[in-house]
């Protein structure tokens, strides 16, 4: 599958993008893609990770540019060797990035009942901890890591997330629908890298679900 600098294939429903200005102004921003340019990406780039045991469609599908992802309390990790809790996500591939300013960005859509998962994370940091940031449902709020809550209400609704995560300042800021609505330190570590879907946590519903489409 080919695609352009435009990102103009079917498929291409996540958009990363790479600051091309050392310096961006952090204001409040109606498009946070402002001084970003998108990265292309292709069918390798989205890697689907889902419990080993099963087939990738049983726990993923992509129809009219929607990517489902989905999971069951009892699932299977995504490795054999894996001691994580079960997950379906979308891990971007070949854009590991170690210094910079970096952006995801997508619609997501998380179905009620929907609860203890987490929809999107960016990955790596310095011991004890794994992940720069995590934003997680619980009964119906999103939230950083389990709290505080970054906005409530977010069941059956499309929404716009970009994540913005600067390695140098530690800084990674979260908006929903162009508005600012969370800033965190970071948190370390050497390699980075986004993924989106769901991945069980503390007090998890028993079926977990999001679904995800790109804004361009």
């Amino acid at each position: 599958m080919t695609s352009s600098f435009l990102l103009t294939s079917l498929y291409l429903s996540l958009i990363l993008l790479v600051t091309v200005f050392r310096a961006v102004a952090w204001g409040p921003v109606i498009d946070p893609t402002k001084g970003f340019i998108p990265l292309p990406l292709n069918e390798s780039n989205l890697v689907i990770q889902r419990p080993y045991d099963l087939l990738q469609d049983q726990r993923y599908s992509f129809r009219h540019g929607v990517h489902k992802l989905w999971i069951f309390r009892t699932d299977k990790p995504h490795t054999p060797v894996s001691k994580t809790n079960p997950r379906t996500e979308i891990r971007i591939h070949g854009y590991d990035y170690s210094s910079g300013v970096w952006q995801f960005e997508a619609f997501g859509y998380i179905p009620c009942g929907t609860s203890g998962v987490c929809v999107m994370q960016v990955f790596g940091s310095s011991p004890p901890h794994a992940t720069t940031l995590m934003l997680r449902v619980y009964n119906g709020s999103l939230s950083y890591y389990r709290a505080p809550v970054i906005i409530p209400n977010v069941y059956d609704k499309w929404f716009r997330l970009n994540v913005i995560h600067d390695v140098e300042a530690s800084k990674v800021k979260v908006y929903i629908n162009g508005i600012l609505k969370y800033e965190a330190p970071g948190r370390g570590g050497t390699s980075h890298y986004f993924k989106c879907g769901v991945y069980a946590q503390d007090d998890d519903s028993y079926y977990m679900e999001s679904r995800w489409k790109g804004i361009r």
